[in-house]
């Protein structure tokens, strides 16, 4: 289960909006296809090279689940962004890199497009752009792996989590198994290619105290012109007694995050040991 986790840090007095998911993963897209298409005519329908695409594997292709998601923190105040890359899309980190550069220093963000020349690029934790120059990309995956466990923890739902139950999305509670069971399903088809619908173990839990809400957000998508919701749930579970793979579903979950519109960086999770 290897990855690249990229980390961008702006500096700038410029203020975002409170999402900035939808923001920069539209802005990437549009500067990766740049950096990447190689058809003249530069449309993606019919393409002789979309099977080989990383703009359409990103962005185009159909009922696939994507092997990337940003890392966003609602009302930040900052443009900071971490980009996690998974399996066989951490061997295109270069053209990622070269389209996160371009779209700060040339193509902007927000509807004012501001440019960014005052950043940081890291990969894995080491520097690879400085603001000046980028440095040796020779950066291996890291891969994915729990030394330790703690059967109590707290799970921090920390941006939108979006989960479908029976066609409709949970409004203000969820489930741990639902939460498992959408990391599992996430893990099994991101690294291994295959779709499963139901957790292979038993969840061990003695004790489940939850403070959870519904949190409202909604995004302007241009490609549908129109404002879309993107409604989930927030706050906090505390589990007692959990079991080893269920501890080992979170920890993961933390990388690859839960539910719909990971992409977006909804989904995000914490898990702190107890």
């Amino acid at each position: 289960m290897n990855y690249h986790k990229i980390e961008v840090t702006i500096n700038t007095n410029h203020k975002p909006s409170y999402f900035t998911g939808s923001m920069i993963r539209g802005a990437m897209g549009y500067a990766l296809k740049k950096v990447t298409c190689i058809n003249p005519s530069y449309k993606c329908e019919g393409c002789f090279t979309a099977d080989e695409c990383l703009y359409h594997q990103f962005y185009e292709a159909k009922n696939s689940l994507h092997h990337y998601r940003f890392e966003i923190e609602l009302g930040s105040g900052k443009f900071d962004f971490g980009l996690y890359l998974f399996a066989e899309a951490t061997q295109s980190l270069p053209y990622v890199l070269s389209a996160l550069h371009k779209t700060l220093t040339e193509n902007g963000l927000t509807k004012n497009n501001h440019h960014f020349n005052d950043f940081t690029m890291r990969v894995n934790g080491q520097e690879v752009f400085d603001g000046t120059a980028f440095k040796s990309l020779e950066i291996e995956p890291k891969c994915f792996k729990v030394d330790s466990f703690c059967p109590n923890v707290k799970v921090k739902l920390l941006t939108p989590l979006r989960i479908k139950k029976q066609n409709k999305f949970l409004r203000d509670d969820v489930a741990l198994e639902d939460i498992l069971r959408s990391i599992y399903q996430r893990e099994q088809e991101l690294f291994y290619g295959k779709k499963v619908f139901r957790l292979e173990h038993e969840v061990g839990c003695a004790t489940l105290v939850k403070a959870l809400q519904q949190k409202s957000l909604t995004r302007n998508s241009n490609r549908q012109k129109q404002t879309m919701k993107m409604d989930g749930i927030v706050g906090e579970l505390a589990v007692m007694g959990l079991d080893e793979e269920s501890y080992r579903l979170l920890k993961l979950g933390e990388i690859i995050g839960v539910g719909k519109q990971t992409v977006m960086g909804l989904g995000r999770i914490e898990v702190d040991d107890l």
